[in-house]
Parts: structure tokens; C-alpha cells; sequence
């Protein structure tokens, strides 16, 4: 059993997908805009991880913008019969580089348009709809009109399947009358657990669940326990930080970020960790006595 093997694997949209996947996020420039500084490096990294056994790559267009899913074609194509590729719509960047919502019928048929042009995909495996109701997390409100139109485009056959990102409950149940929602991407990781109901509904329901940010995003994470239980295990913190949340839930599919091979190998290696009873009771504290 090769490294990545030992993460298991979880069916997502029919298709068993390895539970250690990869997020392109970092390969775009600073502020996740613009070229990569070494696009080299973008390249290998990419090839490293296929070639390690990832078949879960995350992706969206609007990384760059661009930028990402040219890397990935450049890197991969033609893709190999088992790698499920998930992009991301409903957001745009400025020329600023902000984020901005795109969540017209015209911009989110366009954005499906542009995914398969720069993937050179003739269909896509699963499109998340990445609600921007709220910018900086969930917030309520109807997504029928949007996910009415990714419906209609998969009726077409453009989208295999449909996923929801940065979403409520609600709108989860509200979205699954439209259309089947095979996974949902929102924030999860040891410090930031507002989903670990939602979370444990999901897997009843054999539904994915998909947390970005599992590293901390743009602040990693800190603290005294994940310190210890690094230092215990012999492991890197954030290889404690992945494999806490490989044992969390069998429905998590974790696809961590990074532009270098030597934290690609890390990042995979979180695998093989196994965290015994008292250090994830431990870890678990982290997020407060609430929780």
C-alpha cells in the first residue's frame, strides 16, 4: 500500500476519490493573482502529486484569474482516467485583485465555459457553487436561481456534478430539491469548527464534505496542543493538523495547499500518522469547551 493509499478513499459523485487530495489555490501569484513566481515549480508540484497518487484536484478559474487551470492543463493533460477534477463558480477578481460575486445566470454560464476551456475538458466532474452572500462565510439566503442554472448546464451535459461552497445548512437542504449535492466545501479545521454538526449530518447521508482553509488558511495555525502533539508524534505540525481531520469524520476529503514539492511530500506524508485517543481529545480542545 503506497503513502497516499493509507488515507482511504470516499465516494464523491460515484467516483472513489483518494481522502488526500490537492488544492491549486497557492500555485497562482500573491494574493492568489496573477502568474506563479516560478512556473516551473508550479508544474512539478503538480505532476508530483498525480504521480504520488492524488486523484482529487481542487481548482476554479477565477484563481489568477486563470492562471491555475492553465497550470493544471499544462501539467496533466490528458488527464488520467481516475483524476476527478472540482472547480469552483460564483466569484470573479477585480483588477484589483478582490473578490467579487459573479452570480448572474450570464456570469455563471460563462464561468463554466471558461473552467472547461482552460482545464481543455469537454466536461466537468463536480462545479461548486461558491456562494458570495456572505464574502467571509456563510450567510442565509436563496440560491435557487443560481443552482437552477448549474442544473440546467449539467442537464447538458457540460457538469457531471454539483456541489455547494461556503454555505448554510439551509441552503444545502434547500439546494438538494434542485439537484443532487454530492459535496460541500466550507471553512473546517482544528481551531475553526462551526460545521461539526453539519459535518457528522453529511456522512449519514454519504455526502462529502470538502474543508478548505484545513491548514488555517492565510493565519496557519497555533497552539500549545498542536505543538505538543507534533513534538509527541514526531510529525510537522501541520501533518497533525490533516491527519486530526482524516480521523475525524470518513467523509472528509482534505485537499491541502502548497507551491513546493518538499510540503507537497509533508502534506501527503499526514497519512501514514495515526493519532491515538488522548491526543485527539486533546486537539479537540482546541476549538473551546463548546465544542
Amino acid at each position: 500500500m503506497t503513502t497516499i493509499e493509507k488515507s482511504g478513499s470516499y465516494p464523491m459523485g460515484g467516483r472513489a476519490v483518494r481522502r488526500l487530495g490537492y488544492g491549486a489555490m497557492q500555485l497562482a501569484g500573491p494574493g492568489v493573482f496573477g502568474p506563479p513566481k516560478d512556473r516551473a515549480a508550479a508544474i512539478a508540484v503538480l505532476r508530483e502529486a498525480v504521480e504520488s497518487g492524488v486523484n482529487h484536484i481542487d481548482t476554479s478559474d477565477f484563481y489568477g484569474p486563470h492562471i491555475t487551470n492553465q497550470l493544471i492543463r499544462e501539467a496533466l493533460h490528458p488527464y488520467r482516467d481516475d483524476l476527478v477534477i472540482v472547480t469552483k463558480v460564483g466569484a470573479r477578481r477585480g483588477a484589483d485583485a478582490s473578490w467579487l460575486p459573479a452570480m448572474s445566470r450570464e456570469e455563471l454560464v460563462r464561468a463554466v465555459h471558461d473552467n472547461l476551456r482552460n482545464l481543455a475538458l469537454d466536461v466537468i466532474d463536480v462545479v461548486n457553487l461558491r456562494s458570495m452572500l456572505g464574502v467571509h462565510g456563510p450567510q442565509e439566503g436563496s440560491l435557487e436561481e443560481q443552482l437552477t442554472v448549474l442544473a440546467e448546464l449539467r442537464q447538458r451535459g457540460l457538469i457531471r456534478h454539483i456541489g455547494l461552497s461556503n454555505v448554510t445548512r439551509t441552503q444545502i437542504e434547500d439546494g438538494r430539491r434542485i439537484c443532487p449535492i454530492v459535496c460541500v466545501q466550507n471553512q473546517y479545521n482544528l481551531a475553526h469548527r462551526a460545521d461539526d454538526g453539519l459535518i457528522d449530518e453529511l456522512a449519514r447521508e454519504n455526502v462529502a464534505y470538502v474543508p478548505f482553509f484545513p491548514l488555517g488558511g492565510f493565519s496557519p495555525l497555533q497552539s500549545a496542543a498542536l505543538s505538543d502533539a507534533a513534538m509527541r508524534l514526531q510529525a510537522t505540525p501541520m501533518q497533525v493538523a490533516l491527519a486530526w481531520l482524516l480521523r475525524r469524520s470518513p467523509n472528509i476529503l482534505l485537499i491541502p495547499g502548497t507551491s513546493s514539492v518538499v510540503h507537497l511530500r509533508e502534506n501527503l506524508a499526514a497519512a501514514e500518522l495515526a493519532i491515538p485517543d488522548d491526543v485527539m481529545r486533546a486537539l479537540d480542545g482546541m476549538a473551546g469547551p463548546a465544542h
